[in-house]
C-alpha cells in the first residue's frame, strides 16, 4: 500500500508576505515562527542579501492537517487564468438558503480583507452553489 504524503502547494505573486497573511485571513492559517536566532521574519529577513529579500514568506495550518502554503515573488504577473484553484470548504453538507447564507457571509468578510467577489455559481442538478472569488492578486478560488 503506498503511503500518504505530505505535500505544499506553491503560489507564484508579486508580494509573497501579503499574499500569505491573506490567504492565513482566509483559511485560518498562521505564520510559523522565524528561523532559530531571528526574533521576528522582518529581522530574517534583512539579514539576506538585497536581492532576496521579500522574495518568500509561508503560512501553515496550526493545527498541523493541512499543507504548508509556500509564496514565491516571480517577476512576470499573472496573465491569464490561474494553474491552482482553491476551493475554500464553507459550507459543507449546507445546502439551499442556509448555504446561500454562509457562502454570502464568508465573501462579505473576504471582501473586506481585499479579494474580490467574481460571480455566484446557482445550485443546478449536479452541484450545489458557490462563489468565484479572486485573492489579492487576482487569483481564482471559490467558496465551496
Amino acid at each position: 500500500m503506498p503511503t500518504i504524503k505530505k505535500f505544499q502547494v506553491t503560489f507564484d505573486c508579486a508580494e509573497p508576505e501579503r499574499v500569505a497573511r491573506f490567504w492565513c485571513e482566509v483559511l485560518g492559517y498562521v505564520v510559523p515562527p522565524p528561523p532559530e536566532g531571528f526574533d521576528t521574519w522582518a529581522e530574517f529577513d534583512r539579514s539576506l542579501p538585497p536581492g532576496d529579500q521579500g522574495a518568500w514568506f509561508a503560512c501553515v495550518d496550526p493545527s498541523g492537517v493541512g499543507p504548508r502554503l509556500f509564496f514565491q515573488r516571480v517577476p512576470e504577473g499573472k496573465v491569464v487564468k490561474n494553474r491552482v484553484h482553491l476551493d475554500v470548504r464553507v459550507a459543507t453538507g449546507l445546502v439551499g438558503e442556509e448555504r446561500l447564507a454562509t457562502l454570502e457571509a464568508e465573501c462579505a468578510r473576504l471582501v473586506a480583507l481585499g479579494a474580490v467577489r467574481e460571480r455566484l455559481l446557482p445550485a443546478d442538478e449536479d452541484n450545489e452553489s458557490c462563489i468565484v472569488m479572486l485573492d489579492i492578486e487576482g487569483n481564482e478560488f471559490c467558496l465551496d
